[in-house]
């Protein structure tokens, strides 16, 4: 069972969940990095069950501005500030005397792959990396929706910026939507596959300051991806939805020590049977043979 706690970043406090696995520590760890605009309660506790079991501890967390953490106004996606929770909550882990410091692994989905890359390029004491259903530059993500899309929020965007100068309420627009609709993302599918990822009775917050597209559009975490060290597992969707496919293949063949996994899903069936249980049975194959923990069962 995942134990509720915090860690600091920045000025705020991140909430947190550690799950260990059975017998003595320090365990290896790998910390689970959700994706845009999701929070944990969105489907990572399947993730800390299966890698738990198979001896891997797992600390998960909300990032600022979302979910159950800290941070105003809410529903600030901010890249900036996302690496800086990403290294507190590396710095967290290391800090944990049930935790072995040395065999520290990430694991990201969706947006929250393109946090992953880009932490890794930082931190070479990494043990490994695993991104799934990656999206690794909010310039595809843009691009794939057009440029037509992208002008609707040129209104939005100023408004923002000029609230959160003068300190007046924000304004947010939708982060996922219908076709047509004016969210960030709105192709189809999306809006459905966010909800199928939330749990009965969870609300979620489908909404982001407008203004964060502005960091989104600019971000492009696969450049960074020649600088990743550590071993890289790259878990692709051949009918990938949200994003051009090549780019995760691109970043495979940039990264030096990675391997690329590719599956017959979308951008969401991948949470899901039966392509999930392939996909973290591939995760774990490499997990475990750079993380080495002292006890493992089997998936299932």
């Amino acid at each position: 069972m995942a134990l509720r706690t915090t860690f600091r970043s920045g000025n705020d406090q991140c909430a947190a969940w550690l799950t260990l696995p059975p017998g003595p520590g320090p365990h290896p760890v790998v910390v689970l990095v959700h994706g845009g605009g999701a929070t944990h309660a969105m489907m990572l506790g399947q993730y800390e069950e299966w890698f738990s079991q198979a001896g891997l501890a797992v600390l998960a967390f909300d990032f600022r501005h979302l979910g159950e953490s800290d941070g105003r106004p809410r529903q600030l996606v901010s890249q900036r500030r996302y690496a800086a929770d990403v290294d507190a909550a590396l710095r967290f882990a290391s800090s944990r005397p049930e935790l072995d410091s040395s065999r520290v692994a990430l694991w990201g989905t969706s947006f929250g792959a393109s946090h992953v890359v880009a932490a890794a390029a930082r931190h070479p004491e990494l043990a490994a990396a695993v991104v799934q259903c990656p999206v690794l530059s909010g310039r595809a993500v843009v691009a794939r929706a057009g440029v037509r899309h992208l002008a609707r929020f040129t209104v939005p965007i100023i408004s923002d910026l000029a609230r959160a100068a003068l300190r007046l309420p924000r304004r947010y627009v939708a982060l996922v939507g219908k076709p047509g609709e004016l969210a960030f993302v709105n192709q189809p599918g999306a809006l459905e596959g966010w909800n199928s990822v939330a749990p009965d009775g969870y609300r979620f917050d489908n909404r982001i300051t407008a203004s964060s597209g502005l960091g989104m559009l600019f971000y492009n975490a696969a450049s960074h991806a020649a600088r990743v060290r550590c071993p890289l597992l790259v878990c692709a969707v051949d009918r990938e939805n949200l994003i051009d496919p090549a780019i995760a293949a691109k970043v495979a063949d940039a990264a030096p020590h990675a391997v690329l996994k590719q599956y017959d899903a979308d951008h969401f069936t991948v949470y899901h049977p039966p392509v999930v249980e392939q996909v973290v049975a591939d995760q774990l194959s490499f997990l475990t043979a750079h993380l080495k923990p002292s006890t493992a069962t089997a998936l299932g």
